[in-house]
């Protein structure tokens, strides 16, 4: 049986809009825009050697700080990726902590 492992996901907050497209099983495809250059190479940089595509779009209030961005990419990053790698319930033969 095949697993796909792709997600989508929007997140708004006061501070920022996130829309972000993940497939764990990709090849490195990115397309990522921050507003903050160094971190928009940091998250092509993750893709390419993780081989996962990663769409990224994100807009924030990077005029005040930086962080709100940051952290909300974070936040839809690691949550989409832990749904995407939970035990597949029809596993039987791995163990998962």
């Amino acid at each position: 049986m095949k697993r796909y492992r792709k997600a989508a996901v929007r997140r708004k907050t006061k501070e920022t809009e996130i829309l972000l497209k993940l497939n764990l099983d990709g090849s490195g495809k990115h397309s990522i825009t921050t507003g903050i250059p160094f971190f928009d190479h940091m998250l092509s940089l993750l893709a390419y050697h993780s081989r996962m595509d990663l769409s990224l779009k994100a807009k924030g209030d990077i005029g005040v700080d930086a962080h709100h961005t940051v952290e909300d990419v974070g936040i839809c990053l690691g949550m989409e990726s832990e749904r995407r790698l939970e035990k597949p319930k029809e596993s039987k033969d791995m163990e998962w902590p």
